[in-house]
């Protein structure tokens, strides 16, 4: 019997500094994928899809600077830059995959360490609460960027804490379609958190401002509804 793999895909949104009021949330999230699942058939229209709209089939699409209209993003108006954000969650939706992502508020914790140990106890709480299903697989394969040495440290020593057989890899995200999807997953949450709030930006209003709808009910209906679908253990 070949062994049975779960990928972990890991991104975080937000930074360890202080309390800001331009950074005030940290967020993790975390895409599972069961490796015996075929995504071959999304992952070919996604990049059919982005070479028809004139990018690279292997670009790594990046949900926050396309929703402020930065880098690459900067010369593309409002409706090209959300049909590229619809075309990711249309993939994620395509796949056979679950998320989870924690929300945490910085202004709570005094500093980045106790902040790190909130997440540790969050993550390790909800390994115990699903162990069974992540012993069902022989292997488990975190992927990150590596972009804070933080969340290298806290997926690998939580995660080898609960299971055996447990390697965590760098990536370059425009190599895996599914980290794109958890950096989508991270921005959603922040998102829903600040319609909470009621402090969306004015570049988030604007974004996903459509005719006959707020940004509020946008975000909600065309988007976390959707996403909420493939939460783990819904």
């Amino acid at each position: 019997m070949q062994p049975q793999t779960l990928s972990i895909f890991a991104d975080e949104s937000g930074d360890f500094g202080p309390f800001a009021a331009h950074s005030p949330y940290y967020i993790l999230g975390l895409v599972f994928h069961e490796q015996s699942r075929d995504i071959s058939e999304p992952l070919a229209w996604i990049h059919s899809s982005l070479r028809n709209k004139g990018l690279p089939p292997t670009h790594a699409i990046h949900t926050g600077p396309l929703i402020r209209r930065e880098e690459r993003y900067v010369l593309m108006d409002a409706n090209e830059r959300r049909s590229i954000f619809r075309l990711l969650v249309d993939f994620v939706r395509k796949c056979p995959i679950t998320h989870a992502e924690w929300v945490f508020q910085k202004r709570q914790f005094s500093d980045s360490e106790a902040l790190l140990g909130a997440m540790a106890r969050e993550l390790g709480a909800f390994l115990r609460d699903n162990i069974q299903y992540f012993t069902s697989f022989d292997r488990v394969v975190i992927y990150y960027d590596g972009g804070q040495r933080e969340i290298t440290r806290l997926v690998s020593s939580v995660f080898n804490a609960y299971l055996v057989d447990v390697e965590v890899r760098k990536v370059v995200p425009a190599a895996y379609s599914l980290f794109q999807a958890v950096d989508l997953c991270c921005t959603l949450a922040l998102l829903d958190t600040k319609i909470a709030q009621g402090s969306l930006t004015k570049s988030e209003r604007l974004f996903f401002a459509v005719t006959g709808k707020s940004p509020m009910r946008s975000l909600r209906q065309g988007y976390l509804k959707t996403m909420n679908r493939q939460r783990f253990g819904s």
